[in-house]
């Protein structure tokens, strides 16, 4: 009798518009959080060597400073002026190599010995992020640690080797091979051991750990110190305007690839927090929408509702069916609502593993649903008793 009776108090059409505009939400905050979580690492992955929201800044060459040299070093106003900027985190400069290198293959099989001329850079190694437990060096070591830009094996493969009928080589294969790194200076020379432990693709350098340049630069530098011609900033807002006009006024060229990266990774994050507000707030809307419409049914049968209770039916009785109904239908809605999302996140992987060579992170779609009902199903369990408490209690 109480189910008949109060089964006529709610219409289909406030049901179906809960449950529709709870589906659409649902499926929103699944599926952006879930994409979100799959194609983060495809764009960290482009920073596999510097942090983010950094880039490489020298001075542009002109016909003048090609004449006079010195124009292309940064003084310490420059770097001061640097510094004070609004959108810079902090700067580290490039510290360059003050003697003379050379490199030394070793001789295989009685065939030739190649010996080229080398430079080296450095720059602090927090600003790197090479997974290499051979990144390393202190005084005493014979190993030089060295990574060089991907470029570089790219040019030999498609390039050198290709018009010299030479065989192609891997990143796999160059780490593999250990050749001699002589060094020269005042007067004196040092030999050392050396391989390549790491590729990098922002930056057009051959870098060694600071902790060996610099005490390399001590003992056989040929100049007291190392002129600054090249930075590395880190930014705290990649995006902002004045990064661009700051650096055209002052004819600084920058490494378009690392800017253009972070601010990629900027309006992601943006999109993804913009949508993910726009989701939140349409399952707000649909979580008050039957929550309102629960109140103005127990309002306008108020006195039905009483008179229930005054013939001794308890408030958990009374209670009882919007309960059920309410969280049947949000069960059923987070069971569609997650269903059709893993569908659809299937079908999104197989169109990017055919097109985009990433690793795609853990499912977490069930995971996030299943916490979203956990919350909402005890919510309106409590409101739903709160207002059927208030009502008979008047």
């Amino acid at each position: 009798m109480l189910f008949k009776l109060q089964k006529k108090t709610l219409s289909i059409i406030q049901i179906a518009g809960y449950a529709l505009s709870l589906f659409f939400g649902l499926c929103v905050i699944l599926l952006f959080s879930q994409l979100y979580l799959d194609l983060k690492p495809l764009l960290n992955q482009e920073s596999n060597v510097f942090k983010q929201k950094t880039a490489v800044v020298s001075k542009t060459v002109s016909a003048f400073k090609s004449v006079d040299k010195s124009r292309l070093y940064f003084n310490e106003k420059e770097l001061s002026e640097l510094k004070e900027q609004s959108f810079v985190q902090a700067i580290s400069a490039f510290n360059n190599a003050t003697f003379r290198i050379k490199a030394t293959s070793p001789q295989l099989a009685g065939g030739p010995v190649f010996t080229t001329d080398l430079f080296f850079e450095s720059i602090p190694d927090q600003y790197l992020d090479v997974e290499s437990p051979e990144w390393n060096w202190k005084i005493g070591n014979d190993f030089i640690p060295i990574i060089i830009p991907e470029n570089y094996i790219n040019l030999y493969n498609f390039g050198f080797a290709e018009s010299q009928g030479l065989p192609v080589i891997s990143k796999t294969t160059v780490s593999e091979i250990e050749f001699t790194v002589s060094i020269f200076g005042r007067g004196k020379s040092k030999r050392f051991k050396s391989r390549i432990v790491g590729f990098s693709d922002k930056i057009n350098s051959i870098l060694v750990p600071e902790t060996f340049l610099n005490w390399a630069n001590k003992n056989y530098g040929e100049r007291k110190e190392s002129k600054t011609s090249r930075l590395l900033v880190e930014f705290k807002n990649i995006s902002d305007e004045s990064v661009a006009r700051f650096f055209n006024e002052h004819n600084y060229a920058i490494n378009k690839a690392s800017l253009e990266q972070s601010r990629l990774l900027f309006f992601f994050n943006s999109i993804f927090y913009f949508v993910f507000f726009v989701a939140a707030l349409i399952l707000a809307l649909s979580c008050a929408f039957i929550l309102l419409s629960v109140h103005l049914v127990i309002q306008k049968n108020k006195e039905t509702i009483q008179n229930l209770f005054f013939i001794g039916y308890e408030i958990r009785q009374i209670a009882y069916f919007y309960r059920i109904l309410i969280s049947g239908v949000t069960l059923i809605c987070f069971v569609f609502a997650t269903v059709f999302c893993l569908y659809i996140r299937n079908q999104y992987l197989n169109y990017f593993r055919n097109t985009l060579e990433f690793q795609t992170g853990s499912g977490k779609i069930v995971l996030i649903s299943f916490i979203l009902c956990a919350v909402f199903i005890p919510v309106y369990y409590f409101i739903v008793g709160k207002y059927i408490r208030k009502t008979v209690s008047n």
